[in-house]
């Protein structure tokens, strides 16, 4: 079975991989497996532009968990979409160093549910879950990724309302 973990950049993707791989579970970064799809670096956003259909296209699917803000559009069995209240993700990607514009997209596109939207139409009828690591701590959202990929039982989405911050700077 393979696992999507996806999300906004700073939603806790990469900090709950970490914990997954640690507690034993095969885990693979979209990163090593994008690098042949890679058309350019965009020196002023600072991010790859990738042919992401030949990388979906191309994708063998693996046994595990895939975790990246893209795997959302990979042929998984499971999808987990992690979230974060806006000003929280803006205060995240600052303290790593994210440009003001940059910040603002990634703020933007949470608001939005960009990803789970867009995992919702790529997986009608798959088993998603949205987990929101505002102010869940990383070991609850790890306990609550293993209870889901665990379980056949249907989950219902609450997706919270963020569009306040749509078109306020954050």
């Amino acid at each position: 079975m393979m696992i999507a973990l996806t999300g906004t950049p700073g939603t806790g993707k990469s900090t709950i991989a970490s914990i997954l791989k640690a507690r034993g579970m095969q885990v693979l970064s979209q990163k090593e497996t994008m690098i042949p799809y890679i058309l350019e670096h965009d020196t002023e956003r600072d991010t790859d532009i990738v042919d992401e259909d030949a990388w979906v296209e191309s994708f063998v699917p693996v046994e595990g968990i895939i975790e990246g803000h893209l795997t959302h559009l990979l042929p998984a069995d499971r999808v987990v979409v992690l979230r974060c209240r806006p000003d929280v993700l803006a205060a995240r990607l600052r303290t790593r160093g994210y440009a003001d514009e940059k910040v603002q997209e990634n703020a933007e596109a949470e608001a939005l549910d960009c990803a789970l939207i867009e995992a919702l139409e790529v997986h009608p009828g798959k088993h998603i879950i949205m987990i929101d690591t505002t102010e869940q701590s990383p070991e609850d959202t790890v306990d609550e990724i293993k209870a889901f990929i665990h379980s056949d039982a249907p989950h219902t989405l609450t997706v919270p309302d963020w569009s306040e911050y749509l078109g306020r700077r954050v």
